[in-house]
């Protein structure tokens, strides 16, 4: 890269590749990836080799910008089963894009500086370098890199060599020099230039070192990083019973990054924020952020660097069994985190939402779809993701984790430095079960899997108490005028359960529809069933009537009795199966009666994102609503709220370890003061006003944004007059902004409330803006109008319940 520090762009880069080829069958071409490379100087073809001097003559050299290629055409013929050298000069622009070979800028203790990385996944190394650019075409790479002196280079191997060199001009440039790498794919090299300083340890000979700002280093602020690197490669290690293959890892925390991390082999690349943990934060939500995203990526040395999928079609190959793993990684070195509950709140749930639309395409797709019109960087997704990583979930439950595991180590070993797809897993796996008599399956392994990665969507199981039968069909939605419902599809589920408390054996629904005796009750008020215990497999439950029944009054006896995440399972299925025409909003709203005895704020938050839209100030369309849900909800929100503003009052540090605190307690709060609850209001006027008195006094970071919304809005001119003048602080950060912003604006949303439901008289300007916000809001949709007159309804019967 032809960059010097300080100096103004453009920039380019120059250089050569020489790649060793085998000759499959007779050929005049030679077809290479390249895309928006220009190629410099004469290409040339050595061989076949070893036989010295030998060349093959080159015609000439065309570029395809479409099929993103170089063609040489050849005046000679390439002989099958010999070796050539193919040698190409080139010349290419770096940009401040993030993608391919890229430039960014960025502060380091009050001083401009630039760096040069790379991203070259799925498929940008085709514009750093002509290559052969498919996950399959793995190679060794030797690779040099000539920089400024002032800089240093980073690749995949150690360097070995540090030298100088002058160019044409006669100025000085250093060459860096690497070791030969392990057999990998292309989109797996990488290459950062730039002058930041590491810290390092060792770890069972893997030298492993963070790069940062010097600033970041000097404040300490990836030293948290650090500390779990190691010990979670030694984890994995362990685990999978396979060794880590390189000797050092260099993890670089970018202060401009496309993704949020990305896993090249030994040179993993993070933006800065998936990556420091600054001293002054107490809160363990930024330690889980940073371990969960550490752990994905070391998990990629394995899934993905070690055996990387055959092409880009089976891509969960790789990123959801990393998802899978970065749970476990994280687990072990913050055993303090409840992972599996964000496990269920960040990754199952979110997917479920999402993967019921007719147009969502399966997690394995064929080859032909994805070389065809699909674009790759659309693979990248919640699908890939938290479906593949649910999955893995579900299959690691039903075959223990013992056998999974061991499975997996077989299926490492045989393709080590090798490509895979996913029947190759599926043979691994069933040669575990076949090898013992323990766990067995209503099928073959291909068999059930392949019913859960080649459909697109997922279940939902109906039960029948009175007969025992479960039926399954797709879950789609039933008010949609295009669905058709002609998909039949039927997967094989696997069913955990259990009766009264008590967990009962496994058992499988592989047919649309079967009688299950066992699960026929009694005509007791005390005898039920609830499916899909601590969300083990990948679909929904639509209960019938009975059974919903004595589950809601289960809840409002003794909701400890139901798991934490079935409980919020319960919650989501019941609102998910309204939305989508199953069942009526009165049964889903049941199930809320017990809440004034729910403690756990995931759970909360479920039910606030169904009760309460995100846009809060948007449900004041909603006039019948809104006085019931006021009273029916603060209710029922009392306790929790009452419990955690104890802590805000009075030792807030107490919630350091409270994950779930740190997400969601500002949603719990603004729902309170936006609901009208006194005691909100008060402590919001209260912290706001401390905050007035001394500008260095810190507002708990839990709930910010509530006290300043309504800090502002409950205060006078004076209130917001403050606001606007930090606001304008030369010290405020883009978030404090944001926040001081939204706070200011909050006063309107409140004018309009009071004219709404207090019916109070406001000044002529104050309620023309209510007005024209008023006007703004109205219900237009029919359908939306007549279910919240459905819910005004019930509330008027059940809100003083």
């Amino acid at each position: 890269p032809r960059v010097r520090p300080g100096q103004a762009g453009p920039f380019s880069f120059v250089g050569q590749v020489n790649i060793t080829v085998r000759c499959r069958q007779d050929t005049e071409v030679a077809v290479l990836h390249s895309s928006g490379l220009r190629i410099r100087g004469a290409a040339a073809v050595r061989g076949p080799l070893p036989e010295p001097g030998a060349a093959v003559e080159v015609a000439g050299l065309r570029q395809e910008a479409a099929g993103e290629t170089a063609v040489l055409e050849l005046r000679g013929r390439l002989r099958a089963g010999r070796r050539y050298v193919l040698q190409l000069g080139f010349q290419g622009r770096l940009e401040e894009d993030l993608d391919g070979l890229f430039l960014t800028r960025y502060t380091d203790q009050g001083r401009s500086s630039m760096l040069i990385a790379s991203q070259l996944e799925p498929t940008y190394a085709r514009t750093v370098y002509p290559c052969f650019d498919e996950p399959a075409m793995k190679a060794t790479f030797n690779i040099r890199i000539v920089h400024d002196p002032s800089y240093v280079a980073l690749s995949n191997m150690p360097a070995i060599d540090v030298s100088e060199m002058k160019d044409e001009n006669g100025s000085l440039w250093t060459v860096t020099t690497f070791n030969t790498s392990l057999k990998m794919s292309t989109y797996l090299t990488a290459f950062v230039i730039c002058d930041f300083d590491y810290v390092t340890r060792t770890e069972r000979g893997n030298e492993i070192r963070i790069w940062a700002r010097k600033e970041a280093i000097k404040n300490g602020y990836v030293d948290y990083a650090l500390n779990i690197t190691g010990p979670i490669f030694s984890f994995l290690e362990d685990l999978l019973n396979v060794s880590y293959p390189l000797p050092k890892t260099d993890l670089v925390a970018l202060p401009d990054f496309g993704a949020i991390a990305m896993e090249n082999w030994g040179l993993m690349t993070f933006q800065e924020s998936s990556l420091m943990y600054l001293p002054s934060d107490k809160f363990t939500s930024r330690k889980a952020m940073i371990a969960i995203i550490v752990s994905h990526e070391i998990g990629h040395q394995w899934f993905g660097n070690l055996v990387t999928m055959s092409w880009w079609s089976d891509l969960w190959l790789k990123e959801g069994l990393a998802s899978y793993f970065e749970n476990l990684g994280a687990i072990f070195v913050e055993p303090k985190l409840p992972l599996d509950k964000i496990f269920y709140d960040h990754v199952v749930q979110p997917v479920l939402r999402e993967d019921n639309e007719i147009g969502v395409r399966s997690l394995s797709e064929s080859e032909d779809k994805i070389k065809g019109p699909f674009s790759l960087m659309s693979l990248f997704d919640s699908i890939t993701y938290n479906k593949g990583a649910t999955i893995t979930w579900m299959l690691s439950g039903f075959l223990t984790e013992k056998l999974f595991i061991r499975a997996l180590t077989s299926y490492l070993k045989e393709f080590s430095f090798s490509n895979a797809n996913q029947d190759d897993l599926w043979t691994h796996i069933q040669m575990v079960i076949d090898a013992q008599d323990k766990v067995q399956l209503p099928a073959p392994v291909k068999q059930i899997m392949d019913s859960w990665t080649c459909q697109n969507g997922f279940p939902v199981l109906t039960l029948n108490l009175t007969t025992g039968t479960i039926t399954q069909e797709q879950f789609l939605n039933k008010k949609n005028e295009n669905s058709t419902d002609t998909y039949n599809n039927t997967w094989i589920i696997p069913i955990s359960w259990m009766r009264n408390g008590s967990s009962q054996p496994l058992i499988w629904l592989d047919n649309s529809s079967k009688v299950f005796p066992e699960m026929q009750v009694s005509e007791s008020e005390y005898d039920w069933i609830l499916l899909n215990v601590n969300l083990s497999g990948y679909y929904r439950v639509n209960y019938d009537q009975v059974n919903l029944r004595r589950l809601a009054r289960l809840l409002e006896n003794d909701p400890k009795a139901i798991p934490a995440v079935n409980r919020f399972q319960l919650i989501d299925d019941v609102f998910a199966l309204t939305q989508f025409g199953y069942i009526q909003i009165e049964t889903a709203l049941e199930l809320t009666k017990y809440l004034d005895r729910e403690d756990e704020l995931f759970i909360w938050n479920m039910v606030l994102l169904n009760l309460v839209p995100e846009n809060l100030e948007g449900t004041l369309k909603n006039y019948e609503v809104y006085p019931l849900l006021k009273k029916y909800l603060l209710k029922r929100m009392l306790p929790i709220y009452h419990y955690y503003a104890g802590f805000i009052r009075q030792n807030v540090d107490a919630l350091e370890d409270d994950y779930f605190a740190q997400v969601y307690l500002e949603k719990l709060f603004t729902t309170a003061c936006w609901l009208g609850l006194q005691d909100c209001l008060d402590l919001s006027s209260e912290l706001y006003a401390k905050w007035m008195d001394n500008p260095e006094y810190k507002i708990p970071f839990l709930i910010r944004r509530t006290v300043c919304c309504y800090g502002v809005a409950t205060g006078s001119d004076k209130e917001w007059n403050f606001a606007w003048e930090m606001y304008n602080h030369t010290d405020s950060t883009k978030e404090d902004k944001d926040i001081l912003l939204s706070a200011m604006s909050c006063l309107m949303c409140l004018l309009l409330q009071l004219q709404v439901f207090y019916n109070t008289t406001l000044e002529e300007d104050e309620r023309a803006a209510a007005t024209l916000l008023l006007e703004f809001t109205k219900v237009e949709n029919m359908e939306r109008r007549k279910l919240l007159i459905k819910v005004a309804n019930w509330l008027q019967k059940n809100v003083d319940d």
